[in-house]
């Protein structure tokens, strides 16, 4: 579990997030929503520490993040695993080196640990036969799979994903949705989630936090979040709704 309590960062004298609590829970996926510039983007940088909070507290099981000295913030950081809106992967490494680059890193695996390492993982994702190729040779849906392997190759405890559906089309999206709420339950992550995509919201909502003008303004699920009468929420659900169609 990851909470947060009453966190307010400003930038400049503007408070981008106001006195916000919520919780994270393990084995769910937690969903951060909201309109473009309302801080969602903010909350989940100050999450993992690229961003310093003003105020309040950043706790990962029982762990005070948000008070520990660096070398303290890098352990925490090795039981994290992250997404990346473009999925990030270097250009000039293979699909299997993608995969076995954070193990290189921040393990003492011999080649041969790596490698059976990197080739569960893709097959977690249903990747096959791919151990080779380069990322420009593969299609996006599949960089998103690669990208969500090399995610977990750490065993992660905690899993961030920023924008997980950002360039598919519908139905790849879905996949990717239903592979991220899979693995969530399946080794018990905490799962973070930045989305626009009402799609991701309705299909994998286990636990929704909607951010309005930097403060929390709306907390429930993928049920609560259609019958809910705020009119923030509201607004936002069917515009975003409207939009996609358009799109279509």
């Amino acid at each position: 579990m990851i909470e947060v309590k009453n966190i307010t960062k400003s930038f400049n004298g503007r408070d981008v997030l106001k006195n916000v609590s919520f919780s994270f829970e393990r084995g769910k996926t937690n969903l951060i929503i909201g309109q473009s510039g309302s801080g969602k983007t903010v909350l989940m940088r100050c999450l993992v520490g690229l961003i310093e909070i003003d105020k309040g507290q950043i706790v990962y099981d029982d762990r005070v993040f948000s008070e520990m000295p660096l070398e303290e913030k890098k352990e925490i950081r090795k039981e994290i695993g992250m997404l990346f809106q473009g999925s990030a992967l270097f250009d000039s490494m293979t699909v299997e080196e993608n995969v076995k680059f954070p193990l290189s890193m921040f393990t003492k695996m011999s080649e041969e640990e790596m490698t059976d390492r990197a080739n569960f993982c893709l097959n977690r994702v249903n990747i096959l036969n791919s151990n080779k190729l380069f990322p420009a040779e593969i299609s996006g849906g599949m960089k998103k799979r690669v990208a969500i392997a090399r995610a977990i190759a750490m065993n992660p405890k905690y899993l961030f994903c920023d924008e997980p559906n950002s360039g598919l089309d519908p139905k790849t999206s879905i996949l990717i949705d239903n592979l991220i709420s899979e693995i969530t339950q399946e080794y018990g992550i905490t799962t973070v989630i930045n989305t626009h995509d009402m799609n991701s919201v309705i299909e994998i909502g286990d636990k929704i936090a909607y951010i309005f003008k930097g403060e929390l303004w709306w907390t429930g699920d993928k049920d609560s979040i259609l019958r809910t009468d705020n009119p923030e929420i509201n607004d936002f659900v069917y515009a975003t709704e409207l939009l996609r169609r358009l799109k279509k």
